[in-house]
């Protein structure tokens, strides 16, 4: 285990009877990152994330947290861990501020210091406005905010969350995002399995796929994105229509080929990278000006889809339609 990991999974493997759930998977998770699990329904997200959290038993394989075998000391494991299930276990009928209070009892906090921590948690997650109102009449957002919140009483080492943003709505979801990033930069190690390919790019540092029980590929965003970028483009949109130059610079510039676009745009690809100093001044000597060239690189949805041969909408749609992720 390396000195900077808090997580070390190896080998890691799942069956039900004939079924392979997971199928020995092997990933690590460095202390104040956050680590993004991505894949489909039944991709084995969810029970992944259960037998490192000691809710399911791994049939074959090893999980070490912090130092700690956390299959075979599950309880002392669970003590260092924060968990957001992807429905809360929150009790209805009490407020806010008695349900976090109530999960610091069980986190063996004294009373001082659970009600010190609840009322700063209840502030930090902009939840002081649902005065004493119980848990059942609160929206969606304010649940999954006062979930997390319940997680983190303890102020665990590593924080795992199941899907925390499906179902709610957009600004809930931004404050939820901005709030891990906070979490991440106050040095908490965030776990969290999702379907939303544009949110994983904008909080993880590093990310898996997982797809029938099996980890395709792994790495930070800018990792993943070369492991299929075969080559360099860049997209020049100009004054004047391009369309017709698409020959002469073709015929110019040897190394590239080019695309035209809506006749004010074109791209340029290359297997090599791209000087764009003698493109702009070839076209500048033909009285064009080029007033953006942007480098164009696959988004990690493009990633997803490459590796994976799954649209990315359908990770969407299938969670629209209900039902956990296994």
């Amino acid at each position: 285990m390396d000195a900077t990991d808090i997580v070390t999974v190896i080998n890691l493997s799942k069956r039900y009877g004939e079924f392979t759930a997971v199928n020995g998977i092997s990933f690590s998770i460095r202390r104040g990152e956050i680590f993004g699990f991505l894949g489909p329904n039944g991709a084995g997200k969810t029970t992944t994330i259960n037998m490192m959290i000691g809710l399911a038993r791994p049939s074959g394989g090893s999980i070490v947290i912090n130092g700690l075998d956390a299959v075979k000391y599950r309880k002392k494991a669970q003590s260092l861990m924060g968990i957001v299930p992807d429905e809360s276990n929150l009790y209805d009928e009490m407020d806010g501020f008695d349900n976090l209070c109530f999960c610091g009892a069980l986190y063996g906090m004294r009373k001082a210091a659970r009600e010190k921590r609840a009322r700063e948690l209840i502030e930090q997650f902009d939840l002081s406005k649902a005065g004493g109102r119980p848990f059942k009449a609160y929206s969606k957002g304010m649940r999954r905010k006062l979930t997390i919140a319940a997680a983190i009483m303890h102020k665990p080492e590593i924080l795992f969350l199941d899907e925390p943003t499906t179902g709610i709505d957009v600004e809930s979801a931004r404050q939820i995002r901005r709030l891990l990033l906070k979490l991440r930069q106050d040095g908490t190690t965030i776990f969290i399995t999702t379907h939303y390919i544009e949110e994983a790019e904008r909080i993880c540092d590093r990310i898996a796929f997982i797809v029938d029980g099996n980890i395709v590929a792994s790495g930070t965003v800018s990792e993943l994105m070369e492991s299929v970028s075969h080559g360099h483009a860049i997209r020049l949109a100009a004054d004047k229509d391009l369309a017709p130059l698409a020959g002469k610079l073709q015929e110019r510039f040897g190394n590239c080929s080019v695309k035209t676009g809506d006749g004010h745009t074109l791209t340029l690809f290359s297997r090599e990278p791209i000087a764009l100093s003698p493109v702009l001044q070839y076209l500048d000597g033909l009285g064009i000006s080029v007033f953006e060239a942007r480098e164009m690189r696959p988004s990690l949805e493009d990633v997803f889809v490459r590796l994976t041969g799954i649209e990315a909408a359908r990770l969407k749609t299938e969670k629209e339609k209900g039902g956990m992720s296994k």
